[in-house]
């Protein structure tokens, strides 16, 4: 099949390989077949090892839905009674996570820091010494509404020391920038298919410690198709999930991972700083601004602010790249006008030097000044 080839520059679904996607066709299969089982028990150990778990500490344990159903997952199942939670605030995802607090009304602490700062380590070591009561912390690695990257490692330890588990949403990172769930401290994190692995959408997943998982059994039940003990427990008795899965997007995920492997946790990252390097130079050379600092980025989202110019116009200059091929974003900062450039995806450098060639002509045909003007 001759595929258009779209280059997303958008935070996911990410461009995908020909391979991935032909791997959706395939044989019609009931996904209660022992066969399909098989390659879901492949499929959740191989979860495991792309953070360098152990299957004797770590498993996955695999839903449907798109990356906030980790967290509602997460939140909602490891909470053990009288508890609360801290959620170290500083970015649009986090605060998802304090919505999906209020909404089953869990006891928590929104610790507030602004968008583009990293968290003080100082405070949030003080919230936990004055409230002993926290049983979960919970943060994200990377802040895709900005780009920022978060300490995790250094706020892991903290929450350790304190007698909490920590959880970590890193649907923008897992499969990209290299983690290590016992070096950063992690008891749980989180992904979707569609973004690091390259995959579809569809499927999502948490990794995380069993020994948690087990004991959550006995936690309040505050969600029943989002309980991550039911899951697990299900799958470690039939090899199923509970609920009917995406089966098309589990085979592309197979061989998602399989050419992940093939690449190398090394070399797919330092394909994606490539690429994230050629994106900052594209942004230099016509004058763009970043919100972030650049050594406090993640290596994976630019956010540019909109430039001041009457004729800037997002949509239009969007519109004219998709037309050509690339997906531009926009930002997700309310109190500045922003846009995003990403760079997870089967993409690399001359990619982006493409890019950048219409970009200029967007700018160029909308009478955008360049180098762009604050």
């Amino acid at each position: 099949m001759n595929i258009k080839r779209n280059v997303l520059l958008n935070p996911g679904p990410s461009t995908t390989t020909d391979t991935v996607k032909m791997a959706q066709v395939v044989p019609d299969i009931c996904p209660r077949e022992k066969e399909f089982a098989g390659l879901m028990k492949g499929l959740r150990e191989d979860l495991v090892k792309i953070v360098h778990g152990k299957n004797e500490d770590y498993t996955s344990v695999l839903f449907c839905g798109s990356g906030t159903i980790n967290i509602d997952v997460c939140l909602n199942s490891l909470l053990p009674e009288g508890k609360k939670i801290l959620v170290v605030n500083n970015g649009a995802y986090s605060t998802r996570a304090v919505e999906i607090c209020e909404f089953y009304g869990m006891p928590h602490i929104d610790l507030k820091f602004p968008v583009d700062e990293r968290p003080d380590l100082a405070k949030v070591e003080e919230i936990l010494k004055n409230n002993p009561d926290i049983a979960l912390v919970h943060t994200t690695h990377n802040e895709t509404g900005t780009g920022i990257l978060n300490p995790i490692r250094e706020i892991g330890a903290l929450a350790h020391k304190y007698g909490a588990i920590f959880t970590v949403d890193t649907t923008s990172t897992y499969a990209m920038r290299p983690i290590n769930v016992y070096e950063d401290n992690i008891d749980f994190c989180m992904a979707s298919a569609q973004k690091g692995l390259m995959a579809m959408t569809g499927l999502s997943f948490v990794v995380g410690r069993t020994a948690i998982i087990e004991e959550s059994k006995n936690y309040p039940k505050r969600s029943y198709y989002c309980n991550l003990f039911l899951q697990y427990d299900y799958f470690e008795k039939t090899g199923e999930m509970h609920f009917t899965p995406p089966v098309q997007t589990v085979y592309a995920t197979i061989q998602a991972l399989k050419e992940y492997f093939e690449e190398g946790e090394e070399a797919k990252w330092a394909r994606h700083t490539r690429v994230f390097e050629a994106i900052h130079k594209g942004l230099d050379e016509l004058g763009f601004k970043d919100v972030i600092k650049r050594d406090e980025q993640a290596g994976l989202v630019v956010s540019a602010v909109y430039p001041n110019d009457s004729n800037w116009d997002f949509e239009k200059v969007h519109d004219y790249c998709y037309e050509r091929g690339f997906t531009i974003y926009p930002g997700k900062i309310s109190t500045t006008n922003t846009f995003r450039l990403c760079a997870l995806g089967a993409i690399d450098e001359e990619d982006i030097v493409e890019f950048f060639k219409v970009f200029r002509e967007a700018l160029e045909k909308y009478e955008i000044a360049i180098p762009v003007k604050y």
